[in-house]
C-alpha cells in the first residue's frame, strides 16, 4: 500500500536514523578538532623553527576551522531533526 508523502509514521521512520546519523557526524567533526587542535599546538610546541611543520600547521589550522563550521552545520540539522520527532512522537 502507497503511504502519503504527509503520513507522520513514515516521517517518523525516516527522522529516527537520519539523527543517529547525524550524532556520528558531530562525534567524527569533533575527533578531526581535537586532533587538529593537539597537532597544532604539538607543532607550535616543538617544531615552530621547521618551515615545512609551519606551513603543515597553517593548514591544520585552515582544516580546525572548516571542521568547526561544518561541525556546527551538523548540529543545526541534527537538533531541527530531534525537534521533529519529540514534535511527532507527541502527537
Amino acid at each position: 500500500m502507497p503511504y502519503s508523502l504527509t503520513d507522520p509514521m513514515k516521517k517518523l521512520e525516516i527522522l529516527k536514523p537520519a539523527l543517529e546519523g547525524r550524532h556520528s557526524e558531530v562525534l567524527h567533526y569533533q575527533v578531526n578538532i581535537d586532533n587538529y587542535t593537539r597537532a597544532i599546538a604539538k607543532i607550535d610546541a616543538e617544531h615552530a623553527g621547521n618551515p615545512a611543520m609551519v606551513e603543515f600547521r597553517d593548514r591544520m589550522q585552515d582544516l580546525l576551522e572548516s571542521s568547526k563550521t561544518e561541525q556546527l552545520k551538523a548540529i543545526i540539522i541534527r537538533d531541527v531533526i530531534a525537534e521533529q520527532i519529540a514534535e511527532l512522537e507527541a502527537s
